[in-house]
């Protein structure tokens, strides 16, 4: 399902969740697999709400019922445009974490209440 998401093809998507349900998988699971997929790999905050909004679904009122907001999400989310730009930056970020460690804000980002700290460079 995952792959067919990226390939933008929402038949394709359908089809494995509808192999999926039918071999017994907990729709709930697919409705996750959709929020990671909408947060990895589609730069749309409608998309997150929408995948989080057929969990929900899921939950309250399990199968059959759910099976259509799944599919109508599905192809909402091989639809819409991709980009995984977030995902990247956030794996840069720990990279830099794990490099750097915690570092300190340095002082030309940091607020200067007081003269003092405006002198001294603060809050540049």
């Amino acid at each position: 399902m995952h792959k067919s998401l990226r390939d933008s093809d929402g038949d394709a998507a359908i089809y494995w969740i509808g192999r999926m349900l039918a071999g017994g998988e907990d729709p709930r699971y697919i409705a996750r697999r959709m929020m990671n997929f909408a947060s990895e790999d589609i730069y749309d905050t409608h998309a997150i709400v929408l995948t989080n909004s057929v969990y929900e679904i899921c939950e309250k009122m399990g199968m059959p019922e759910c099976e259509l907001p799944l599919l109508n999400c599905a192809y909402y989310l091989a639809l819409a445009p991709k980009d995984n730009r977030v995902y990247m930056a956030q794996t840069l970020m720990h990279q830099d974490i794990k490099e750097y460690g915690n570092l300190d804000v340095p002082i030309h980002l940091r607020n200067a209440p007081t003269t003092l700290m405006k002198e001294a460079g603060y809050g540049k």
